[in-house]
């Protein structure tokens, strides 16, 4: 019984130290499968890099190309003969007779003013003219009679003098009662409102029953067969616009495109802005409104360069480049530009081209827009296409 505890220690680190061989055997067995391995050749180290085969939309050949110069403009479309029928004189508003929208001739009445005051004040200066008539034929009489009586000596010449006096005193009371008779007629027939121009009813700015002021507005007529354009232009593409030069405008809204041309440039420049007014004369077409904004673009000219897309130059860079097909590889090419224009085989919302005064040469081929961003040394396969057509320009 005294020997069973003294053996149990010595039975504990026996079993440890088994364990720990046991571990170590087996970290040895994993090193040598490891090592076994088979390791992978040097060749296989380095894949072959990827191709990325292109479309016959994602290459274009450089080539001179004729490209239109246009200058960009946008403005308020406006009315070149407009006119406010305004109250001459003050008085209530009687009568209208046109609304928004309706046509009027030049010489058209459309309203009336209240007129009694004024038809009053004409019979008054009417009165007076008459009295004033009647002074002066009683002056003439008196002035006939003195001259007999003076050549008969029963007056003194010094009489007559005074009623050739009365006499053209009298006359100058008549023209002031005949002008003042005149001008409480003009007043009457100011009551009448009549329309100064041919054209449309814009604004009705006065209702019947209202006083109006003198001046006050009461009717906007605009004549819509004279629409312009006023558009302001940077001092720096003053010098490249002309007088005559065509120009086409799209409506905002509508969509419909108009032509125009310019017909007028200010000699001022606008205060703040330093811009200049340029006036385009629009051609007539049913969609024209006064105050609608419009935007288009003048052509000042043409010019043959070396030119591709604006959207094939690459503007991610401190400067901008452009992706050229080379030896079967992407290689980025620094370009110095010129003048935009539109190219006649553009298509409609291709947007402009540009001219390319360095970095591309004729026959290159460049990566369109549809290409998306490529590295530069990634190996590209064009279609056979595109091949022949590079080879052909060349």
């Amino acid at each position: 019984m005294s020997d069973t505890p003294k053996k149990k220690p010595w039975l504990r680190w026996l079993l440890a130290a088994l364990v720990l061989l046991a571990v170590l055997l087996a970290g040895r067995q994993w090193l040598a499968n490891r090592s076994a391995a088979p390791k992978p050749a040097m060749g296989a180290a380095s894949a072959p890099q990827p191709q990325l085969e292109l479309g016959p939309q994602d290459l274009l050949t450089v080539q001179p190309t004729t490209l239109s110069r246009r200058l960009e403009v946008s403005g308020s479309l406006k009315a070149v003969n407009t006119a406010f029928v305004k109250a001459r004189v003050a008085a209530e508003l009687k009568t209208l007779t046109v609304r928004e929208g309706d046509a009027v001739r030049a010489g058209q009445v459309i309203g009336q003013l209240d007129a009694t005051e004024f038809d009053l004040r004409l019979r008054q200066a009417e009165q007076q003219g008459a009295a004033a008539r009647a002074q002066l034929e009683i002056a003439q009489r008196q002035l006939a009679n003195n001259k007999a009586l003076v050549a008969q000596g029963f007056i003194s010449p010094t009489a007559l003098d005074t009623s050739a006096s009365n006499e053209a005193g009298a006359q100058a009371t008549l023209q002031a009662a005949l002008a003042a008779v005149e001008l409480a007629r003009k007043s009457r027939g100011d009551a009448t409102l009549v329309a100064p121009i041919s054209g449309l009813v814009a604004q009705r700015l006065a209702q019947p029953g209202e006083r109006v002021p003198v001046d006050g507005r009461i009717v906007e007529i605009v004549d819509l067969s004279r629409i312009e354009l006023e558009a302001a232009v940077a001092p720096q593409d003053l010098p490249a616009l002309q007088v005559g030069a065509p120009a086409s405008l799209l409506l905002d809204g509508s969509g419909a495109q108009v032509a125009a041309r310019v017909v007028r440039i200010n000699p001022s420049a606008t205060a703040g802005a330093r811009t200049v007014a340029a006036y385009l004369a629009v051609d007539p077409h049913p969609g024209l409104r006064h105050g609608l904004f419009a935007r288009g673009s003048v052509e000042l000219g043409q010019t043959t360069a070396l030119a591709i897309p604006l959207s094939a130059v690459r503007m991610d860079q401190a400067q901008p480049y452009a992706i050229r097909l080379r030896d079967g590889r992407a290689e980025r090419r620094v370009l110095t530009l010129g003048a935009q224009g539109r190219a006649p085989q553009a298509t409609a919302g291709s947007g402009d081209w540009v001219e390319v005064r360095s970095g591309l040469a004729t026959g290159d081929q460049v990566l369109t827009a549809t290409a998306g961003l490529v590295a530069d040394g990634v190996r590209l396969k064009a279609p056979a296409a595109a091949l022949a057509a590079s080879a052909a320009s060349r």
